[in-house]
């Protein structure tokens, strides 16, 4: 009798360890909401920028030779018809004095055949020669005054080759490159030094394909571009679009755009400085911005939590993003007025989970029922 009962025992057991444990209820969890509202809004978009010289010219002689020296240094303020390089002048010096002195043997050919023209024109009056021997004469003489013209056009030719010899910058401005050093023979027109400009400056930065028309659009309204100066406390800059560029950098394939701000004494705006330009977008209807957090990446697609008011579960809503402003993501589809979007802890959410409003504990109660609202811009 004993060992029917232990046996039966034993089997019951067994029993109980065969069957399947009691499935574990997922918990309850308390999430963070924002209920989407319809209103319009727009955005600010910011690109980085440098401060250039609308004007920046790259200086050349405009003769060749051996560069003695360099009279000036990268960053330097120069004004106009201040020296900045010298090449050596011995050949074209050279060149000058041959030239004045072809001028002088026309000067001495000329001095002769006037006075030659001087004596035949008394023969012909004492009728010892003839009219067409007088008119010969005198066709020397032009001939050798177009000497001369030649000769002394030749020699100031010379001169200012001379000249040449010596790089004066043409305007005032402010040294950015030096591409000769001393010691280099260079030919004409090789550029040998970056002037900047003195004048208005403009901030250079590049956009995308895709925002070229935007850029240009907006080009034409007032007040859309501003400029921040990096390390200014100032208020930013009124910018006016000046040029967008008509072809893609062929490295980096974006389009430069140039706003003008003006003159750099007037505004403080230094060659080189770094700067933010902000392009204030216009006012659209049916853009959604929620926090970063409440985005996540399903399978390819940008999917938030929506919260079933009723059942207060929650499941996968698809939308579209249309990029970030800020901490913010900005969407453009996929979302309602009235919806309830989880705004933290989407990463540990599964679809039909139950959840509760989050409530801070200094909060009115009335603030669990709704969620925080968020706007549809």
């Amino acid at each position: 009798m004993r060992h029917l009962v232990f046996i039966a025992l034993v089997g019951m057991g067994a029993l109980a360890a065969c069957s399947k444990p009691e499935p574990v209820a997922d918990p309850v969890r308390a999430v963070r909401t924002q209920t989407v509202t319809a209103q319009s809004a727009g955005g600010v978009t910011e690109y980085a920028a440098e401060v250039r010289a609308r004007t920046e010219s790259r200086l050349s002689f405009r003769v060749g030779g051996k560069m003695l020296r360099r009279a000036v240094d990268l960053g330097d303020v120069v004004k106009a018809g201040q020296m900045l390089a010298q090449l050596d002048p011995q050949d074209l010096k050279l060149g000058q004095d041959a030239a004045l002195a072809t001028v002088a043997v026309a000067r001495v050919n000329l001095d002769q055949a006037a006075a030659d023209f001087k004596r035949y024109k008394d023969l012909r009056d004492q009728g010892f020669i003839s009219s067409a021997d007088l008119e010969r004469r005198e066709t020397t003489v032009k001939s050798a005054q177009a000497q001369v013209d030649q000769a002394r056009a030749q020699a100031n030719v010379q001169g200012n080759q001379a000249r040449y010899a010596s790089l004066l910058a043409d305007a005032a401005g402010v040294v950015t490159g030096v591409d000769v050093e001393p010691g280099m023979v260079v030919s004409a027109g090789t550029p040998v030094l970056r002037l900047a400009h003195d004048g208005p400056r403009d901030v250079v930065f590049a956009v995308p394909e895709d925002k070229v028309g935007l850029i240009t659009a907006l080009a034409a309204q007032p007040g859309r571009f501003k400029v921040r100066l990096w390390g200014a406390t100032a208020e930013p800059l009124t910018a006016t679009i000046r040029e967008v560029a008509a072809a893609a950098d062929p490295v980096t394939r974006t389009f430069l755009v140039k706003a003008d701000v003006g003159t750099g004494v007037a505004n403080g705006v230094r060659l080189g400085q770094t700067a933010t330009v902000l392009v204030e977008l216009p006012q659209a209807a049916g853009v959604t911005k929620l926090p970063l957090s409440a985005l996540r990446e399903e399978q390819g697609r940008t999917t938030v939590w929506l919260v079933d008011r009723t059942t207060m579960t929650v499941k996968v809503q698809p939308v579209q993003l249309a990029g970030a402003d800020g901490n913010d993501a900005v969407i453009t589809a996929g979302l309602a007025p009235g919806m309830v979007v989880v705004t933290a802890g989407v990463h540990v959410l599964t679809p039909g989970q139950k959840v509760k409003f989050y409530v801070d504990p200094g909060a009115p109660p009335a603030s669990a029922a709704s969620g925080t609202p968020v706007s549809v811009k």
